[in-house]
């Protein structure tokens, strides 16, 4: 499994990092713009991220526009959202409205900080990215 966790708090980083990098390859962006183009890059080079894990609240391009932006990246290669990688907001806010407008952007699942990280594992495993936890 190859994760884009995109977070700009240090201690929430880290501790996703900490987590996933037992299932597979992590890679780090710290805002919204950095995260589209580290998948951009990635999906050019054939080394697709399968889980991207991203906040909402981020400097530069928030986590809702860069879903949007990556969910266009695999759309002009032909990915359905279905079959492209999976997103899991992960982020403090609570707001009906911004879960909502996540979904929209087909995001995959919604946590609310702090992330409970049985529910996070719950996700990978749902969708099919790791055998075994």
């Amino acid at each position: 499994m190859k994760t884009l966790i995109v977070e700009d708090d240090f201690t929430a980083r880290l501790t996703l990092q900490r987590l996933l990098s037992r299932y597979g390859e992590c890679h780090i962006a710290v805002n919204g713009r950095e995260a589209v183009e580290a998948f951009r890059v990635a999906s050019e080079t054939g080394s697709a991220y399968d889980l991207v894990c991203m906040d909402i609240l981020l400097p530069e391009m928030d986590g809702q526009d860069a879903v949007r932006h990556i969910r266009a990246i695999e759309q002009e290669r032909g990915i359905l959202p279905a079959d492209g990688a999976k997103i899991i907001m992960t982020t403090a806010v609570d707001d009906i409205k911004d879960v909502m407008r996540s979904f929209q952007e087909l995001c995959d699942a919604y946590l609310v900080k702090p992330v409970n990280l049985g529910h996070l594992l719950k996700h990978v495993r749902d969708f099919g990215l790791v055998a075994q936890l």
